[in-house]
């Protein structure tokens, strides 16, 4: 069960650079289209009463704002309430703050490696995040060190890509690009990135490892739509074939494009693209005191 890792600097130069663009310049688009999961998250916080809720991988802040928002309705302005949200991503978190000037909600943002950051121990009664998991160097250091900012009792709740034979509309783009793109990196089993927990075992000992107890590792099959309008936008900012395009000549650009979305049209019905995300749900608690 090894996990290919990049170095913690590679990660903070990928976020912080063409996956943070690519991120940044879709918001709105991603932010829809992974709504579902938004409100997956939301509801599960509420349900468990929650007051104090940390995001991991929070981009923008799409889901941090939504659950300040459902926490303040809920509790009102109490100071015992709120969200914090962690990225590695400068520009994101800078949108997140410029969000916060235009929308008064309990909320405070941090640009820090959450492996690493040292958060207030035993502060969180809920911890979770929206495909923001999956790109630690060291995973069971980052689930320990999330776990000592939780406190006793508190519950861990996220969702991360299942395989990418399970989400073929996920690399379709880059199988269809492969004639013309032969160096493009193939996307591995376990390897640092969105697929790194397709193995429900692999995530099991990482966070048992990492002291989390009562593991729940749930498969999880949400229909996720967006504007066929939209689509190109989608490719050309998000994801391996994005990130080829944003570094290669202009002239070499709409060959690749045309082929990317030739690649995808098996999920195109009219106005609509539509495809099956393949998910884990999972949860976990932290059963004991200290670290």
């Amino acid at each position: 069960m090894s996990v290919a890792r990049q170095t913690d600097d590679e990660q903070a130069k990928l976020w912080n650079g063409v996956a943070g663009k690519g991120w940044m310049e879709t918001q709105e688009l991603m932010d829809r289209l992974l709504k579902p999961f938004e409100d997956m998250l939301v509801d599960a916080a509420i349900a468990r009463s929650a007051r104090m809720v940390l995001e991991v991988g929070c981009g923008a802040g799409g889901v941090a704002f939504a659950l300040a928002r459902r926490l303040q309705d809920i509790f009102g302005e109490r100071a015992d309430t709120g969200v914090v949200g962690v990225d590695i991503s400068a520009p994101m978190i800078a949108a997140a703050n410029a969000r916060l000037d235009k929308e008064a909600v309990p909320i405070r943002v941090i640009c820090a490696d959450a492996q690493t950051h040292r958060f207030e121990p035993a502060t969180f009664d809920m911890i979770v995040s929206r495909f923001g998991v999956m790109f630690f160097n060291d995973s069971v250091e980052a689930f320990a060190n999330l776990r000592r900012a939780a406190k006793t009792g508190a519950r861990l709740h996220m969702v991360a890509w299942r395989s990418t034979e399970e989400n073929p509309f996920m690399t379709a783009a880059e199988r269809a690009v492969a004639p013309l793109l032969p160096d493009l990196p193939r996307r591995r089993a376990n390897e640092q990135g969105p697929f790194a927990f397709a193995d429900k075992a692999l995530v099991r000992r990482i966070l048992e490892d990492s002291g989390w107890t009562d593991i729940e590792i749930d498969p999880v099959d949400v229909a996720c739509v967006m504007s066929e309008k939209d689509l190109v936008r989608y490719l050309t900012h998000i994801g391996p074939v994005a990130r080829a395009l944003m570094e290669m000549d202009e002239h070499m650009r709409p060959a690749l494009i045309e082929a990317a979305r030739a690649g995808c049209e098996p999920y195109v019905y009219g106005t609509e693209v539509r495809f099956s995300a393949a998910c884990w749900a999972i949860g976990a608690q932290n059963g004991t005191a200290g670290g």
